[in-house]
């Protein structure tokens, strides 16, 4: 019954404040019927990670996890007029349902999605240049979250974003007996955040179509 709630809200926030041209019905319906799982942010969601981009007037987005691009669009969206985004993205099938997608939304141009793991990509962005990054969102696997961070930290620009999603899990982070590698790797984020002196960081728990999780939110000092 909660979850109901939950996602009624979202829809209820969804149908005033995300206008139809925003809300890309055309991506959500083709990552269906690819048989992608439904773990994209919520429209709500998506819509904040715009607005945060927005307001950074970013030349360089990275996107470490692309699934089938609903949140690649979102903050592609945010780009300056010669901004670019790369999007790191493990799985074929994916990348290339995300780059379908993204083309749909006239994207394509400012867009570079990168097949491969992203802990061997992300050197050479480093090395061709592609920093000071303005945003960083990371929402892949969660085992790395922390070296993923740790890459960005070196990467984001001073007064730049990081973005971390799924940072909850249900309340799993704060559960000892639960050693899923998920909520280990979540737990190392924290470590990790904590202990660096570059960044000021907080986390906001959500709710909403998603379930109950959260965004961890870090700025580069």
């Amino acid at each position: 019954m909660q979850q109901d709630k939950w996602s009624a809200c979202d829809a209820y926030i969804a149908n005033h404040l995300i206008g139809a041209g925003e809300a890309q019905a055309g991506t959500l319906v083709a990552n269906a019927a690819a048989g992608l799982p439904q773990i994209d942010v919520s429209a709500p969601q998506g819509k904040m990670l715009y607005l945060l981009a927005r307001s950074l007037q970013p030349k360089r987005i990275l996107e470490i996890g692309t699934l089938g691009g609903y949140s690649t669009v979102w903050l592609a969206r945010a780009l300056a007029p010669d901004g670019r985004l790369v999007s790191l993205e493990i799985d074929r099938r994916h990348a290339e349902i995300a780059a379908d997608n993204v083309a749909r939304e006239g994207l394509g141009a400012c867009v570079d999605i990168r097949l491969g793991p992203a802990l061997e990509l992300l050197p050479g962005l480093e090395a061709e240049g592609f920093h000071p990054i303005d945003f960083a969102f990371i929402d892949a696997d969660k085992e790395n979250n922390a070296e993923y961070f740790r890459y960005a930290v070196k990467l984001v620009r001073s007064g730049g974003f990081i973005i971390v999603d799924n940072v909850i899990r249900d309340g799993a982070v704060i559960d000892p007996h639960n050693i899923h590698p998920a909520i280990t790797g979540t737990r190392a984020l924290y470590e990790a955040v904590a202990g660096e002196p570059r960044v000021s960081a907080t986390v906001i728990q959500t709710v909403g179509s998603k379930g109950w999780d959260g965004f961890l939110l870090a700025c580069v000092n």
